[in-house]
């Protein structure tokens, strides 16, 4: 499956929380419905994203990793 993303942000390299208030600062600066992708090396960031979505109301589309890169998409409610 194969999603665009409005915006980017490349979190790798950091670690919990950075990358979910990285998200979260994001995510507030965009458009009900844009998708933001977020790139992270912290295998924690898997539960971590998926639990802040949750919590947020906002939909996390598909999540992959490759050669230790998580990479998500997530949907602004």
């Amino acid at each position: 499956m194969s999603v665009s993303a409005d915006k980017s942000i490349d979190c790798k390299g950091l670690s919990c929380p950075e990358p979910v208030l990285k998200t979260k600062i994001a995510i507030n600066g965009m458009e009900s419905g844009q998708v933001l992708e977020m790139l992270s090396t912290d295998p924690g960031s898997a539960n971590d994203i998926a639990a802040w979505a949750n919590r947020t109301g906002n939909e996390l589309i598909e999540t992959s990793e490759n050669d230790g890169v998580w990479q998500f998409f997530i949907r602004k409610s």
